[in-house]
């Protein structure tokens, strides 16, 4: 059932089919196009490009969360999406909650007339705080600084519309890039054996997904741990259950997308604990852009360079297994100085940045 928005504007919830290429998958597919053409738009890149069968899994509801999916239209034709998601840590007061519409039918009251619904469906399940996470159009502009204190976004027709409607900017991410070449292996060759000075009670481990068994537990407690460890301003960050089963499932999904991905460790000999870790992932295409997705030092473990002997590992040896891959893109919080030294020591430099929104709900 459609819901009204504007005088040629509605919202359609979209029934996600049981396959991408199904008889009843031609809306969803004209939904993923719309949502890859959206973003090129606002970013100016494509490496967030997801394919309809690599778009289905993301969007499913699940073990840890339930997701739902509305289509928004004008005169008929899609122009853009509203995704919700309602996580199940015991206790959760939050929505996840993005609206994401085609610059060009800007500035016509869309979402704000969205706005609402959004707000209504986090209510409905007992949601009191809406956040997501937002990258704008670069701008050289008015800037718009963080909670935190660190960063800026553009103070744009986007910031404008979530200040107007109660949001505040928490948190900034800095979306940074590498360029691989052999100057680039060179450097990162040259950290590592630093990294490796001031870790000699560690042992780095890797693997390709799916995870062995014998670190399923260690990689699950791990994961955990970057919802508790990781700077997270004064967003409401659940702590995340993470259990040998959702590693599993997590990695089901990452198959069913057509990606692969590695996992770098760093375990502490003494008493087998993981206590560092970070991943690289690629999609189907094995000269596409590489994704740097989750990176963690536990924090009883920091002050031994492990970020930057993970990572610089993890970098080498995906050159060996992605040699067409020259591009490596990664967010960390502007705030999180540590990972970033590392990240520019290695070569990466920002080309944007995202902001961290939110919302409480009166």
């Amino acid at each position: 059932m459609s819901i009204p928005l504007t005088a040629d504007a509605s919202l359609h919830p979209l029934v996600l089919p049981a396959r991408a290429d199904a008889a009843d998958a031609g809306e969803f597919r004209e939904l993923a196009h719309v949502r890859n053409t959206v973003y090129r738009e606002i970013t100016g890149r494509t490496e967030q490009d997801l394919s309809p069968e690599a778009l289905l899994p993301v969007l499913r509801s699940r073990a840890e969360r339930t997701t739902a999916v509305w289509a928004v239209r004008v005169a008929g034709e899609i122009v853009g999406r509203t995704v919700i998601d309602i996580p199940h840590e015991e206790g959760s007061r939050v929505a996840i909650a993005s609206i994401e519409i085609h610059p060009r039918v800007w500035g016509r009251g869309i979402g704000t007339a969205i706005l609402p619904h959004v707000e209504s469906f986090a209510r409905l399940h007992g949601r009191s705080v809406i956040q997501n996470w937002i990258e704008q159009p670069a701008s050289d502009g008015p800037r718009l600084q963080a909670r935190t204190g660190f960063g800026s976004v553009p103070d744009d027709h986007v910031a404008r519309f979530l200040v107007r409607h109660g949001f505040g900017l928490e948190q900034v991410y800095r979306v940074s890039r590498l360029q691989v070449s052999p100057a680039t292996l060179e450097r990162v060759t040259a950290l590592r054996a630093a990294a490796l000075e001031h870790s000699r009670h560690y042992r780095v481990l890797s693997w390709t997904l799916p995870t062995p068994s014998e670190h399923l537990d260690g990689y699950a407690w791990a994961k955990s741990r970057i919802s508790t460890d990781a700077p997270s301003a004064d967003l409401d960050s659940d702590e995340e259950a993470w259990d040998a089963q959702r590693v599993i499932a997590s990695e089901e999904r990452i198959q069913e997308m057509g990606q692969t991905m590695q996992v770098t460790a760093a375990q502490h000999i003494a008493t087998g604990e993981l206590a560092a870790f970070t991943e690289l992932g690629i999609g189907a295409d094995p000269a596409g852009i590489t994704h740097q997705h989750d990176t963690l030092v536990l924090e009883e473990h920091r002050g031994h360079r492990l970020g930057q002997l993970v990572k610089c590992e993890a970098l080498l040896s995906w050159t060996e297994a992605m040699p067409a891959s020259h591009e490596v893109i990664t967010y960390n919080a502007e705030e999180n100085r540590p990972m970033l030294s590392i990240n520019e020591a290695m070569g990466f430099t920002a080309i944007a940045h995202e902001g961290a929104w939110k919302k409480v709900l009166s």
